[in-house]
């Protein structure tokens, strides 16, 4: 068991950092949305909102697991994923602002639709999406305040099984939901930007490819802290081993589903869904960027967490994860910006693209950072 330790705990200064790259994101954001491309600032917006948002609800995620498995070798790690908790209200604030961009964000506003007029009817779309939002992040905040409760509580408080007990309800209503709803934002703010194209198997791939993301950022914050405090983060090498092997599995079946919808399309032959795979594959300017997020998403980490040193190196998985997570982020822009950009011979990507996502990170990283300082009271390893 670890000590208890109040110093392992984030400074001002990079509270400060992560606000000021906030800001900076931020105003390059309005500035493009009010020049004479406000359509890339939108897209930028919106491919953000859609990665940072599945960090935090796939990063809460492996805490609920790891409490439903009464996985004991994971307490270490469940207070870093409950942090990301942090970034749920900002989440629904930036989910609202994607309203004012509705007009860039939904080709189909202005064509056929399909017979799915009622369901992209844009008040409803918006408001399932809120109130799925709600409840999700409703249920996961209340978790974390058990979770919360039940660490900070001696081990023979009377009221400690009762919220276990509590924690374990939210923890089955917060899978279920997680999976409703990150189905429901894949299919209308990704899938419904081209009506034609339609695949039962998106929503799957959208709630693991969520995981698969929490475990990536999971890694970098813990293999910071384990870099930032050594043995005092109550991180070991034992910690980065177990998490490499969630983070190799769900490699595999984010690859798996990304195979499997292409696989299902093509050999179909259906005409208004193969388009949709040959020209993010097979087209240019997209077909580059698709062998790179494939390369970047699942071929690399596949090879390099084959070996079991690698995974135990903080150091080494920080690094890997961060260029994974690019890999993912460039995934979201193959996924919308053919319809959002379907007349771009370049991929269109610049440095305000950049400075918005720097933007994103500040907020996610300003989130985390704040919860790990208003609770400083427990070591991040305790066990």
């Amino acid at each position: 068991m670890t000590t208890p330790n109040h110093t392992a705990v984030p400074s001002r200064k990079a509270v400060g950092l992560f606000a000021g790259l906030t800001l900076l994101g931020f105003g390059a954001f309005v500035v493009q949305a009010a020049g004479d491309q406000p359509a890339r600032a939108w897209q930028a917006y919106l491919i953000n909102f859609l990665l940072w948002s599945a960090v935090a609800q796939g990063g809460l995620l492996f805490s609920i697991v790891m409490h439903l498995t009464k996985a004991r070798w994971s307490r270490s790690m469940q207070r870093l994923a409950e942090s990301f908790a942090a970034f749920f209200p900002l989440s629904l604030v930036l989910f609202l602002i994607l309203y004012f961009g509705k007009v860039y964000l939904f080709p189909w506003l202005h064509g056929e639709v399909h017979g799915l007029e009622r369901w992209l009817d844009v008040p409803f779309l918006f408001a399932r999406n809120f109130i799925g939002l709600l409840v999700l992040y409703g249920l996961g905040l209340a978790y974390t305040f058990y979770a919360r409760q039940l660490r900070e509580a001696s081990g023979g408080a009377p009221e400690a099984e009762r919220w276990r007990g509590r924690m374990t309800v939210l923890s089955v209503l917060y899978l279920l939901t997680y999976s409703l709803v990150l189905t429901l934002l894949a299919f209308d703010l990704v899938m419904s930007m081209e009506p034609p194209w339609y695949s039962t198997l998106f929503g799957a791939y959208a709630f693991a490819k969520a995981f698969y993301l929490g475990l990536l950022a999971l890694m970098i914050l813990a293999g910071i802290c384990h870099l930032a405090w050594k043995e005092e983060s109550g991180l070991t090498a034992a910690h980065f081993h177990d998490v490499g092997k969630l983070l190799f599995a769900f490699c595999l079946v984010w690859a798996d589903f990304f195979y499997v919808q292409l696989l299902v399309i093509w050999y179909g032959n259906m005409s208004e869904e193969t388009r949709y795979v040959m020209q993010r594959t097979m087209l240019l300017p997209w077909k580059p960027l698709a062998w790179t997020v494939f390369i970047m998403g699942f071929v690399i980490p596949f090879l390099v967490l084959l070996n079991r040193r690698v995974k135990e190196r903080p150091s080494f998985m920080v690094f890997l994860c961060l260029f994974v997570l690019v890999g993912l982020w460039l995934e979201h822009l193959l996924l919308v910006g053919p319809a959002l950009s379907p007349r771009s011979t370049t991929l269109p990507l610049g440095l305000p693209d950049l400075l918005i996502t720097l933007g994103f990170l500040g907020l996610m990283a300003f989130a985390v950072t704040l919860f790990l300082r208003r609770f400083p009271d427990s070591p991040v390893g305790r066990s």
